[in-house]
């Protein structure tokens, strides 16, 4: 397969000369704000499913601007992609005859816009499944983000789910053990947030099944809409991951003249474990850890203490007793 150029210059319009449809493209996105600096960046689309008609997607929005501020952390440049919305509830005569539609959709806007990888942002129901039969078969690197269930309702001491509780509650009502004032109360306290079905439906199965495939990072298919955990799941691993080490000194834009930070030196063990342990016999994190625990005399107590610390005696220098080959007894655990 050949190469496509990376970032905005990637899949040009077709105006008979590349040169001028780079030129063009970058004047165009100068109107909107992007310097030089942005549009040198490679390209992440941010595949949005959210909508009015879909109330599952009420919180997508800030997981969208979670997800912008994950994609700049790492270096690239974030551009929103609008697709269909699938709402289960407010479609008609039901989303699975939508699905292939979005599918469609999705695929045909990750191959004809330039990008380098994606972010499909999706939730109710069809949405996933619409979001991975595009990504097989478009030749983009893509991860899914959903935007969770929603909380559990309470009603009169009872928790409710939707939508587990939905036609339980109604099916009382047809019976007339439910009220019209009680099945209001019920309707208003059924779905009590924005995110899907907090019941193991059809968007949690997806969800679930998404992470297992790897297409989603770790942790993502539970976290409720809306939460903190959500939004830190959508710009970055679980738990934020591990600290970033500082950048390389760069200069010139973005991208230019940046120079390779200079590999990190282990730190050298303390002099009184150079012989014990051997350096052999453990890694230097243990070494180092040992030396701290054993060689400290503020971590130990006497009775702990090695017998040249212990006799009364002026105390040996502690390089010495650690290191001396004559004093045996100061080399036992």
């Amino acid at each position: 397969m050949a190469s496509r150029p990376p970032g905005i210059d990637g899949r040009l319009t077709d105006y008979g000369d590349p040169g001028f449809s780079s030129f063009l493209r970058r004047a165009f996105l100068a109107s909107a704000g992007y310097d030089e600096g942005d549009v040198d960046r490679p390209v992440v689309a941010i595949v949005d499913t959210s909508s009015d008609y879909t109330t599952c997607h009420r919180d997508m929005p800030a997981l969208a601007a979670a997800v912008r501020r994950g994609v700049l952390q790492g270096g690239a440049l974030p551009l929103t992609l609008p697709t269909l919305s699938l709402g289960e509830i407010l479609i008609s005569p039901t989303a699975m005859l939508y699905r292939n539609l979005l599918a469609m959709e999705t695929e045909e806007a990750l191959t004809a816009y330039p990008m380098d990888a994606a972010v499909l942002l999706g939730g109710c129901d069809k949405t996933v499944p619409a979001q991975l039969m595009a990504a097989a078969s478009a030749d983009v690197p893509v991860v899914s983000v959903v935007t969770g269930p929603m909380r559990t309702g309470y009603w009169r001491g009872t928790r409710l789910g939707a939508c587990t509780d939905c036609r339980a509650h109604w099916l009382q009502y047809r019976a007339g053990e439910l009220d019209n004032s009680e099945i209001r109360e019920v309707q208003q306290e059924l779905c009590p947030t924005g995110g899907t079905c907090m019941v193991m439906g059809t968007a949690s199965t997806m969800a679930c099944l998404t992470e297992a495939l790897g297409l989603m990072l770790p942790g993502g298919a539970a976290a409720p809409s809306g939460s903190g955990a959500r939004l830190r799941h959508g710009a970055a691993p679980p738990g934020g991951g591990p600290p970033r080490p500082p950048g390389p000194p760069c200069r010139g834009r973005w991208g230019g003249g940046c120079r390779a930070a200079p590999p990190r030196r282990p730190a050298p063990a303390p002099a009184c474990a150079t012989r014990w342990p051997p350096a052999a016999a453990q890694p230097p994190w243990r070494a180092i850890r040992f030396a701290r625990d054993r060689c400290s005399p503020r971590r130990q107590s006497p009775t702990r203490l090695p017998s040249c610390w212990r006799s009364e005696a002026p105390p040996t220098p502690l390089s010495t007793c650690w290191q001396s080959p004559a004093a045996p007894a100061c080399h036992s655990p």
